[in-house]
């Protein structure tokens, strides 16, 4: 298994280096909004503004989005598996083990119950846009992780599967 991660996240580095150069600046844009400390604080915004509104349920399925965070820090510390040796993440500010990828976990979560809001509360075509370009969004976020250097690919997918695993119990507790 070990051999089959090592060619998995080998070949799909390379496959994503070969992306443009003139994508760094997206990329790091993406990236931003994947931060765990953006997802905080918006899903936070969103407890207020659910509160403020009388949705205690919607309140709750964001504060769920906020343990979930912390569930996937305490696998990164049970993991403990580096970052790639790259620059960007040796000039990274903070220091945190690689895998699972934060930002696509937290990302999937939270993005992904917009996402699901949208469809289930807008009109049928509007919340049908808006779920797709959120998805887009979770997409992109660990896309950029990978091209920054900052992720093994395996970490993004991975990522992606404990989100949306979170993702569903939470909206299933809704």
């Amino acid at each position: 298994m070990h051999a089959y991660l090592i060619r998995f996240d080998k070949t799909y580095t390379l496959l994503v280096n070969r992306l443009p150069a003139r994508w760094f600046t997206p990329m790091k844009a993406m990236s931003f909004s994947g931060l765990p400390i953006v997802i905080i604080v918006l899903a936070s915004c969103m407890i207020l503004a659910s509160l403020l509104r009388g949705d205690l349920k919607t309140a709750i399925a964001f504060l769920a989005c906020l343990v979930a965070l912390t569930g996937n820090n305490i696998i990164k510390h049970i993991v403990h598996r580096a970052r790639p040796d790259t620059i960007y993440a040796r000039t990274m500010n903070i220091r945190n083990y690689s895998f699972p990828s934060g930002h696509t976990f937290g990302s999937t979560v939270f993005y992904g119950l917009l996402a699901y809001l949208a469809i289930t509360e807008l009109a049928p075509l509007s919340g049908r846009l808006l779920a797709a370009l959120l998805v887009a969004v979770i997409f992109l976020i660990g896309l950029s992780r990978v091209y920054l250097g900052a992720h093994f690919p395996s970490d993004v997918v991975v990522g992606w599967l404990l989100g949306g695993t979170a993702l569903v119990a939470i909206i299933y507790l809704l």
